[in-house]
């Protein structure tokens, strides 16, 4: 079984359902109000989990009361929470997303402990496959990567500046469109894959400018595409870290992004291995 690591961020989601987005300076009103656990590190460190990797979660959460809630569905689901600190200086991180019936969002991020993670790289536990974000500190994730002898991929989320090294050494890094405009010229730096996802029209795998692969979602009823991107990075990290070719890669990554809008919440939305699997059997 393949050992995950994922480093990255842990939050508490606050999931308004809207009717429709708000404009700037608008108030949208008759909202209901849910709560998920969220966070792009916990989300694709439970992603991997389901899709059946064996997986440690370094984060960080405060001693709020929002922590139990935020790693509650990661423990249950089997995932190590050892190298997951607790900061008392800190409170929980919080994502505060809006949500339209067809599966639209907004999202605004108070990150809290997420922005004082602290680890070396030097001291994390042995895995096969290392999965960051950029949720976390930049030099945290520049040292991680760098030290790291494994498989690494790198979710260029959100887009921000990122240390030059981190573009050389991953080998895969995973942007949306997006992400992908404002980074432009400086992912040629990339030496290893380069996946570019757009939404409900599929996904991109690249290397060195040069395009492997295409593949568009199987047909599905979405209802909330909050953790579609971080199953994508997950399923397309465990598959190219297994050696699986780059289409057969790409389309399980695609197809397990797209069950993830089928269902509300980030971490609950997150599918099996036997539910994309059975989505690709009957789809053409």
């Amino acid at each position: 079984m393949l050992h995950a690591l994922v480093v990255g961020s842990v939050n508490l989601d606050l999931a308004a359902r809207v009717a429709r987005l708000p404009l700037p300076g608008e108030t949208v009103s008759g909202a209901t109000l849910e709560y998920f656990p969220g966070g792009k590190g916990g989300n694709q460190a439970l992603a991997a989990r389901r899709l059946g990797a064996r997986v440690s979660l370094c984060a960080a959460v405060g001693t709020d009361g929002h922590a139990d809630d935020a790693l509650a569905l990661l423990a249950a689901g089997g995932v190590d929470l050892t190298a997951v600190e607790r900061i008392d200086s800190r409170p929980t991180g919080l994502a505060m997303i809006a949500v339209t019936p067809e599966g639209d969002n907004q999202i605004v991020v108070a990150p809290g402990a997420n922005k004082a993670l602290a680890v070396r790289g030097d001291r994390l536990p042995d895995a096969d496959l290392l999965i960051c974000q950029l949720e976390t500190p930049a030099a945290v994730v520049a040292d991680i990567v760098t030290s790291f002898e494994g498989f690494v991929c790198v979710n260029l989320a959100p887009a921000r500046e990122v240390d030059v090294v981190v573009l050389q050494r991953a080998d895969l890094l995973v942007v949306n469109e997006t992400e992908a405009a404002w980074y432009g010229d400086s992912l040629l730096a990339a030496n290893g894959f380069v996946a570019t996802t757009y939404g409900a029209d599929g996904a991109a795998l690249a290397r060195n400018g040069v395009i492997l692969a295409e593949a568009t979602p199987p047909a599905v009823q979405a209802v909330d595409s909050t953790g579609a991107g971080d199953t994508f990075t997950a399923a397309l990290a465990l598959g190219l870290a297994a050696g699986r070719a780059a289409p057969d890669a790409l389309r399980y990554a695609c197809a397990a992004g797209a069950l993830a809008t089928t269902r509300r919440g980030a971490q609950p939305s997150l599918p099996s291995a036997g539910e994309v699997r059975r989505l690709l059997e009957r789809s053409p």
